[in-house]
């Protein structure tokens, strides 16, 4: 049995020093400013740090229901949700993934929603969506709306980083439930330097 609390402990280590930058304002997708920044990217291309995610995520999934895919908004939910269904290979309830486009492509199957067999649809499936950090939730909420469009239950909203900034709300609001692997409280902002 694996212990989940020191696999999030490690994981907080590599965001710490991968992946927090803390010091001078940045501009957040949500329209915000804010004096630090999680860019996820160096963490989930580290192979310790998806490896943790994904172990993570699957536990949490595995605690809250039972589903029957893993997706996610471009760009960020992209490596999340290929990790989370390779590492689901190895448990009982294996998680196939997708991801949502935020514009469909000119070219090709025009699909916004990518990932699925030609014969495959979310049409009543139980689905979690997962970002790699959330401020307001609105990002992920974008997918939530689009697979409910398409016929999707969405049982979960799962982020690595909650920055603590309203997402909590959004999916209170929307009768959705939200958690994250770790909230932006756990972690030492204001001694990082940027």
């Amino acid at each position: 049995m694996v212990d989940m609390a020191v696999y999030k402990k490690r994981l907080k280590m590599i965001i710490q020093e991968k992946s927090l930058s803390t010091g001078t304002d940045i501009e957040l997708a949500s329209g915000r400013s804010s004096s630090f920044y999680f860019n996820m990217k160096p963490t989930m291309m580290d192979p310790e740090g998806i490896m943790l995610i994904s172990e993570m995520m699957l536990d949490v999934i595995s605690k809250t229901c039972e589903a029957d895919y893993v997706g996610g908004l471009e760009m960020g939910a992209v490596p999340l949700v290929t990790a989370v269904a390779q590492t689901s290979f190895e448990y009982p309830r294996q998680l196939p993934a997708f991801f949502v486009r935020k514009a469909a492509k000119a070219h090709g199957t025009k699909k916004l929603v990518e990932g699925l067999a030609p014969e495959e649809t979310l049409e009543n499936k139980t689905v979690v969506i997962v970002e790699d950090v959330c401020t307001t939730g609105e990002s992920a909420l974008q997918a939530v709306r689009l697979v409910e469009g398409q016929g999707a239950k969405v049982a979960l909203v799962l982020t690595v980083v909650d920055r603590e900034e309203g997402a909590r709300d959004t999916y209170l609001d929307a009768d959705i439930t939200f958690k994250s692997l770790i909230r932006a409280s756990e972690f030492s902002l204001d001694t990082q330097e940027s």
